[in-house]
C-alpha cells in the first residue's frame, strides 16, 4: 500500500514537472494614431481604372497600427525532451480603428506555423511566416519595420508573408542562417495548384553576424506570381546586404537591395536598386529618436499594359520619429514622413501600390504626420 501511495505521489510530481515545461502565451499591440496626409488621391487606383489617380486631396483621419501593427497572438511551447521543443504561433491582425481584421480578413493572417526545435541543430516551422530576407533584414531596419512610414513592401515585396511555408532557422553563436520554400503564396494567385509546381512558389535565404557593436548580413529572395488568367509565371527576384554598428546610445544602419521582377515572357517589369540608411538615438530612457533616408533608383520599368508611365523618376523618402516610454508597455508617439516622386512607403502602381498612399494627379510629393500611442502586452 505504502509503495503504491509512493508511487501515485511521484506521478503526481513527474506531471507537474512536466506541465511547467510547457507553455501558451497570449500576447499582442495595440497601435492608434490621428494622422495628417497631404495630395492624397481622391479617386483611390485599381486594375478596373488603369491605376489612374484622381485631384488630390488632404486627409484627416484615425489610423491603427503606426509603430507596430495590431495583434493579437497565441505562442505555445513544450518540452519534449533531450533538448527538443515542439512550438506554434497564431498570429492575428486587426485594425484597432475600426475592429476589423487585417491580412486579407485572415483568422491569423499575420503568421500561423508549428514546428520543432533543437537546441544544436535549430528550429523547423511549416505555415505561413516571415520570408528569410524579411527576418535577417529585420535588425537592420531603422524604423523597425514601422507599419506607418517605412517601406517595407518596396524593399521586401508583397510576398514577405508567404503561405504553405517551410523554414529552417539556425543559430550558431553570432551567426543566424535562415532558409525557406514556399509551395504556393497567394499572394498573386491560389497558390498549389495541380500539375503546375512552380506556380506562386517562393524561396529564399539569408544569413546574419553579429558580435558586439557590429551587425551584418546578406540575403535572397524569389517569388514566382501568376500574373495573368493563363496561370503564366514571372519572377520577382530581390538580394540585400545591410550592415549597422552601435556606439554609446545610437545605433546607425544602412542597407542596398536589388531587384528585378520578369513578366512571364522573360521581359523586365521592373528593375531598381534600392538603399536605405538611418540611426537610432536614445535620448534618455524613457526618449527615443528615429532617422531615416530611402531612395529606389529605377533602372527599368515596363508597364505601360497597365497605364503607369515608363519614365517614373526615382522616389525618397525621409522618416522621423520621436517615441516615449511611459511604462515598459505603453509609450506615446510622433511619426512624420516625406516622400519625393511617390505616394509614402513609394506607394504607386510602378512600385509598391500596397500601403494606400496615392499620390494626387499632378502632385509629386507628400507629407504625413501622425501622433499616437502604443500597448503591448
Amino acid at each position: 500500500m505504502k509503495k503504491s501511495l509512493l508511487a501515485l505521489a511521484a506521478l503526481g510530481a513527474f506531471a507537474e514537472v512536466a506541465h511547467a515545461q510547457s507553455s501558451v502565451t497570449l500576447y499582442g499591440v495595440a497601435d492608434a494614431n490621428i494622422e495628417y496626409v497631404s495630395n492624397m488621391s481622391s479617386v483611390t487606383p485599381s486594375s478596373s481604372n488603369g491605376f489612374r489617380t484622381g485631384p488630390d486631396e488632404n486627409l484627416f483621419r484615425m489610423s491603427s497600427g503606426g509603430l507596430s501593427g495590431s495583434r493579437w497572438g497565441l505562442r505555445g511551447i513544450e518540452d519534449l525532451g533531450s533538448g527538443l521543443k515542439a512550438l506554434f504561433v497564431l498570429e492575428s491582425g486587426f485594425g484597432l480603428d475600426n475592429g476589423g481584421m487585417q491580412q486579407g480578413g485572415r483568422l491569423f493572417g499575420r503568421q500561423a506555423y508549428a514546428g520543432l526545435e533543437s537546441a544544436q541543430a535549430g528550429r523547423v516551422t511549416f505555415g505561413r511566416q516571415y520570408t528569410s530576407m524579411f527576418d535577417v533584414l529585420a535588425n537592420f531596419s531603422p524604423l523597425g519595420y514601422s507599419t506607418q512610414y517605412e517601406p517595407v513592401v518596396a524593399q521586401l515585396g508583397l510576398n514577405f508573408r508567404s503561405d504553405n511555408t517551410a523554414k529552417y532557422t539556425g543559430k550558431f553563436g553570432p551567426v543566424t542562417a535562415i532558409a525557406h520554400w514556399s509551395f504556393g503564396n497567394g499572394v498573386a494567385g491560389g497558390g498549389e495548384v495541380p500539375g503546375e509546381f512552380r506556380r506562386d512558389t517562393g524561396y529564399g535565404a539569408g544569413v546574419g553576424w553579429a558580435a558586439g557593436p557590429f551587425g551584418i548580413s546578406a540575403a535572397y529572395d524569389q517569388y514566382n506570381p501568376t500574373l495573368n488568367t493563363a496561370g503564366a509565371t514571372g519572377e520577382f527576384k530581390k538580394a540585400a546586404v545591410a550592415a549597422s554598428y552601435a556606439f554609446g546610445p545610437a545605433k546607425v544602419m544602412a542597407g542596398y537591395r536589388w531587384g528585378m521582377n520578369s513578366a512571364p515572357n522573360g521581359n523586365n517589369i521592373l528593375k531598381d536598386n534600392y538603399y536605405w540608411v538611418g540611426g537610432n538615438y536614445q535620448v534618455t530612457p524613457t526618449l527615443g529618436l528615429t532617422l531615416a533616408y530611402y531612395y529606389d533608383d529605377v533602372k527599368n520599368l515596363n508597364l505601360a499594359a497597365n497605364g503607369a508611365t515608363n519614365n517614373i523618376k526615382n522616389p525618397w523618402q525621409i522618416s522621423f520619429v520621436a517615441d516615449y516610454n511611459l511604462s515598459k508597455r505603453t509609450d506615446v508617439y510622433l511619426t512624420t514622413a516625406y516622400a519625393k516622386n511617390a505616394g509614402i512607403n513609394f506607394d504607386t502602381s510602378a512600385i509598391s501600390f500596397a500601403n494606400g498612399y496615392f499620390l494626387g494627379s499632378g502632385k509629386d510629393n507628400m507629407v504625413g504626420v501622425a501622433v499616437g500611442m502604443r500597448h503591448r502586452f
